[in-house]
């Protein structure tokens, strides 16, 4: 299904043996030209046209964008809402819907070079075009596969339309291109991605699991952030005024290709949904509609594990054992080609593994095997579009019950005032007498993964007495109030699930936890909150510092540690300790939710750095969390409450040494749905930027950010007649010849 190119592992001749001057000469220019065609990159002959559906009918939709750019879609089928996505967000976010497809194809190295060249092996490496040449049309359903066509030629429709923006090899685009960034994506989110790095790294006996730049490019996020969200909802039992509430609270990178990007979609056959997408996604991936909506958090269940195998070459495999007996490996041709310069690329050649438990892979110290979740798990677009469909909460579950999408936490709730949470994992059934974070013994086996748990085993509330569920990427057991909640003694460690909590997870007990008659005005007020729990990692480590019997050495010192004292755990923009309470946590990696490492600072050593830091950044030790955060964007530049791992999240790469921080993950897309008692539902969302997430010469680039910063939501238009009187463009979209 995928056009490649012509991969070759010869390596081209640069000269001839011929004598005399001009034979030489003309034996250099041949050799010269033979080695610059092999090192041209392949490139289609022109941008495909549109063409009509299989049905031979063609798509048409009306696009209609309201004040604020945000694009509705309105078609006859899904089919031609998915056509009229595509368009929409090329206009505002090709860069990454190019770089999505790219990923996908395993192409990402002939365009930037060594940095793409892990990403391109894994794609074929991990089997996922084998799995979409063998089982494309098997694994999902006519109407799925009916969205992924739209999709793909509104993609091409729009690239004919905007030749000078759409590069020849990209199209023609194809409903499996769309499948594959799904399958790439989801064990990213989970961290397979750091069971690999130790392999590749030859590091098969550090169990240490670093971010890598394979996650980079999936995911766009740098190792230093935390991807992380919060999802809560209150059934009418909790709410003060008999409503069912949602809030829908992802962390993501501000931009790049997993960038939130918003969007309303509306077909005469009953998909009516808004809600967040990444480039690339032709389904809502969560968000509300009339009927229901959900929101995700990711998770780390333990769901890949490594084997170590006992092989007949260590060097170049060809056999290993399994209970005694040789069995061949599958050999599985890698090709593609590497970025040079300008247009030359120079073509690879290898050769993937594939054994019993999964891909395997040589390393310096031994041949090991990987079984993971979504190993040619192809439906999880399926699952999502069932999602969106779905009419009511039981119709929702029974989607999640495919296991299709191999990992979140998903929080949910219904216009009939049912709420549910659910920790999603396509958790293996595996033997409980092996610790499943260490080297298993691939020669063996009852080692092997015997199908998935059932749906229905895994830890989840649904229509708690309490009247809530909540989650902030902590462990499971606290979605509700306790007597609600997952039993922790339930999960054997088999299960994989670790014992996490957050500082966010913390809050949200504490907040919608603790009030019994949670008001439309406290639900959004809480989502908004900017501090530290008194049990939380940052509190902790201030405490202790307050502790620290050894006296300051220097009066600063004994300044810092009486704005220590004086901090309430807040990251406000008038709090003047937030900045270096903050910064030292982070120096001691007392701030990420991870142990602290040889890399960190003991913590007196951290505070008298972070002193340093501030001083010379801001020629003070005590600047305002305001002056210390900031939302950027153009012309953008404003003040921001919140920070790392409060309910308000904030995440920035930025050393203070050099000043103000740019704000670049955490909070960004929200949404808030309101069902009233009869089932109405009211919308408000939110962007960190605006709808135009890749086009500076838009109206709509930054214009939601001063909202943002404000902590204030803009309310969309739900029906065609409010739309109307307020929308910037409306057009009709179609792929009728031209």
């Amino acid at each position: 299904m995928r056009d490649n190119p012509d991969h070759s592992s010869a390596h081209p001749a640069f000269g001839l043996r011929l004598t005399g001057p001009r034979i030489l000469k003309l034996g250099a220019i041949i050799s010269l030209c033979a080695a610059l065609a092999f090192l041209k990159t392949p490139v289609a002959g022109q941008v495909a046209s549109p063409k009509p559906d299989a049905t031979g009918g063609n798509y048409r939709v009306r696009l209609l964008r309201d004040r604020y750019g945000v694009p509705h879609l309105y078609g006859k089928r899904d089919a031609d809402v998915a056509f009229g996505l595509a368009y929409a967000h090329a206009e505002d976010d090709l860069e990454n819907i190019l770089l999505s497809t790219r990923m996908s194809r395993g192409e990402l190295a002939v365009h930037i070079g060594t940095a793409g060249v892990v990403t391109d092996y894994l794609v074929d490496a991990l089997g996922i075009w084998t799995a979409l040449d063998a089982n494309y049309e098997s694994a999902l359903t006519p109407a799925t596969r009916a969205v992924l066509d739209g999709y793909a030629a509104g993609l091409n429709a729009f690239c004919h339309d905007h030749a000078n923006r759409c590069p020849r090899d990209l199209t023609p685009v194809q409903g499996a291109d769309i499948v594959a960034g799904f399958v790439l994506r989801a064990p990213f989110f989970y961290g397979l991605d750091r069971e690999l790095k130790v392999l590749f790294e030859g590091r098969v006996d550090d169990q240490a699991r670093k971010d890598t730049a394979a996650r980079n490019q999936v995911l766009g996020a740098e190792p230093q952030l935390e991807i992380g969200s919060n999802a809560m909802a209150v059934a009418p039992v909790r709410s003060a005024d008999g409503h069912t509430r949602l809030m829908v609270n992802s962390h993501q990178p501000f931009t790049g290709p997993a960038a939130w990007y918003e969007a309303r979609v509306k077909s005469d056959a009953g998909w009516d949904m808004i809600g967040g997408l990444f480039p690339g996604t032709p389904v809502v991936l969560h968000g509300a509609g009339p009927a229901l909506g959900w929101a995700m958090t990711v998770n780390h269940p333990d769901l890949a594990d490594i084997y170590r195998l006992d092989v007949d070459d260590p060097e170049n495999p060809t056999r290993y054992q399994l209970d005694g007996e040789w069995l061949p490996f599958e050999r599985v041709p890698v090709q593609f080609r590497v970025k040079l310069v300008g247009q030359l690329s120079w073509p690879e050649s290898r050769t993937a593994l594939r054994s019993v438990h999964g891909p395997a892979f040589v390393t310096s110290n031994g041949v090991y095997a990987v079984a993971f979740a979504g190993d040619g798990e192809l439906r999880a677009v399926e699952q999502w579009y069932r999602m969106n469909r779905a009419a009511n909460l039981t119709e929702w579950l029974e989607a999640m019950a495919m296991q299709a999408i191999p990992s979140f936490n998903l929080v949910a709730a219904d216009a009939q005032g049912d709420i549910a949470y659910v920790y999603n994992a396509a958790a293996p059934v595996r033997t409980n007498d092996q610790d499943w974070a260490q080297i298993a013994d691939g020669s063996r086996s009852d080692r092997l993964w015997h199908g998935l748990r059932p749906f229905a085993d895994l830890p989840q509330v649904r229509g708690p007495a309490s009247g809530y569920v909540i989650n902030a990427n902590n462990r499971p057991f606290d979605a509700s109030a306790r007597e609600d909640s997952p039993v922790r003694e339930a999960f054997d460690a088999s299960w994989g699930i670790p014992d996490r909590q957050t500082n966010r997870g913390l809050r949200l007990q504490e907040l919608y936890g603790t009030d019994s008659s949670i008001t439309a005005e406290e639900f959004v007020a809480y989502k908004w909150d900017t501090r530290y729990a008194e049990e939380s990692l940052p509190r902790r480590f201030v405490a202790e510092l307050l502790r620290d019997a050894a006296p300051p050495t220097t009066l600063e010192e004994r300044m810092a540690l009486a704005l220590l004292a004086a901090w309430d755990g807040s990251t406000t923009q008038d709090n003047r300790s937030a900045a270096l309470a903050v910064r030292a946590a982070q120096l001691a990696g007392r701030l990420r939710l991870v142990e602290p490492s040889e890399d960190h600072l003991p913590p007196r050593a951290a505070l008298q750095q972070a002193i340093r830091d501030l001083r010379v950044g801001f020629g003070r030790i005590d600047p305002s969390w305001g002056e210390f955060m900031r939302l950027r964007r153009g012309d953008v530049d404003l003040p921001l409450n919140g920070g790392p791992d409060t309910l308000r999240a904030v995440y920035s790469l930025d050393n203070p040494r050099r000043g103000p921080l740019t704000a670049v993950a955490g909070d960004c897309y929200v949404l808030f749905a309101d069902w009233d008692p009869e089932g109405t539902l009211t919308i408000d969302t939110i962007h960190q930027f605006g709808s135009a997430t890749h086009d500076n010469a838009s109206p709509h680039y930054a214009d939601q950010a001063p909202l943002f910063a404000a902590e204030q939501f803009k309310r969309p238009p739900i029906t065609l007649d409010a739309l109307l009187e307020e929308a910037t463009v409306d057009r009709w979209l179609s792929n009728a010849p031209r």
